[in-house]
């Protein structure tokens, strides 16, 4: 309706908007590894990788084409972020939507973070290489939840797969 009789309703900017990602939409329990192994960030993009194939995200035959992308990416700029968080990413063709993985490294890797600080949490994204918005809006999402302290302690805290997800949702409905 509009604001007088025979006027078009004005739509604000922020009404067009497409509806924020949800991570816990993206991100399947099979994708969430509680027990990073690598020792580095290159060996955690590769397990990471690994887990995206394992859970069903990509096929196999694509693997190589997700890794190299991700690797390429992480070598022209660090993906670590702060406060212990990581989020190496990159567009690809061969993929056909969003894929994510999350993977905790209890004892912290060097992932050339910008405040110097181990990373614990590594959220990898995938997205297909024509799906640019959808790529900024997950990053945004993951950076804007993890922006939590309690929630970067939750995750770093869950015991298991299940929990890990209950606290992404929970901070998914809490954070506005």
């Amino acid at each position: 309706r509009g604001l007088a009789p025979g006027l078009p309703a004005v739509r604000s900017p922020r009404s067009r908007c497409p509806a924020p990602v949800k991570l816990s939409e993206v991100l399947p329990s099979a994708a969430i590894r509680l027990d990073l192994e690598g020792k580095d960030k290159w060996a955690l993009i590769a397990e990471l990788t690994d887990t995206l194939v394992a859970s069903g995200q990509i096929r196999p035959e694509v693997r190589g084409a997700v890794h190299d992308a991700l690797v390429a990416r992480e070598r022209s700029m660090s993906t670590g972020m702060e406060k212990g968080i990581a989020i190496p990413h990159a567009s690809v063709e061969e993929v056909e939507h969003t894929v994510v993985a999350l993977g905790i490294a209890q004892g912290g890797v060097d992932f050339e973070a910008i405040d110097g600080q181990s990373t614990h949490l590594v959220f990898l994204l995938v997205n297909p290489s024509n799906r640019t918005k959808t790529h900024i809006r997950t990053l945004a999402e993951i950076a804007r939840l993890t922006s939590s302290p309690e929630l970067r302690t939750a995750l770093r805290e869950a015991g298991s797969v299940e929990e890990v997800l209950d606290r992404i949702r929970s901070a998914e409905s809490s954070v506005s």
